[in-house]
């Protein structure tokens, strides 16, 4: 008989936080909590030898090399973009959104932001039943990019984190400003 080994404490942390992001990607614009605060946990979950990813922080850019990760230098050549503080607008504009033919291409975005307060959206589409409504500390200006990108099926994956809590908007979902 095979006997697996039960998952270490980093394992089980790791596999917590993939299924919190997993399920905040199904259920858009629901609130899902962390196994452990930041964006830190969600690199470790996330990357690999595979992935290229960018970080606006020097010791997030330290996690990303310790994943095996290949670090970009900006994030328009990144498959993962984390984002400690949402600054401004100019490097997003050229975040890769995938193609017509290859829409999964697009790149996923974790940017740190209030929940809970901020710029009130309505969010409709795949994984919500009618609408829902919620406020992101993410301004009005970075959602007239998104919307300006993200021409579905093309666009990015959002994941918006605030402590342990995260919420996802996958590029499917259609956001309007209230």
């Amino acid at each position: 008989m095979l006997t697996v080994a039960p998952p270490d404490l980093e394992e089980a942390r790791s596999n917590a936080t993939f299924e919190a992001l997993m399920w905040s990607m199904a259920r858009p614009g629901e609130q899902r909590e962390l196994a452990e605060p930041g964006l830190a946990p969600i690199i470790e979950a996330f990357l690999d030898l595979e992935c290229t990813a960018y970080a606006d922080d020097a010791e997030l850019a330290g996690l990303i090399a310790r994943t095996g990760a290949e670090r970009a230098e900006a994030p328009a050549d990144a498959d993962h973009v984390f984002l400690a503080q949402l600054d401004g607008l100019a490097e997003l504009e050229a975040l890769n959104c995938g193609s017509a033919l290859y829409p999964d291409d697009g790149a996923t975005l974790v940017v740190a932001a209030a929940i809970g307060q901020g710029q009130r959206l309505r969010l409709s589409g795949p994984g919500i039943e009618g609408k829902r409504e919620i406020s992101l500390g993410l301004p009005a200006a970075f959602w007239a990019l998104r919307q300006k990108r993200c021409a579905y099926p093309q666009g990015f994956e959002l994941f918006v984190v605030d402590g342990r809590a995260v919420i996802g908007i996958p590029r499917s979902t259609q956001v309007e400003i209230l």
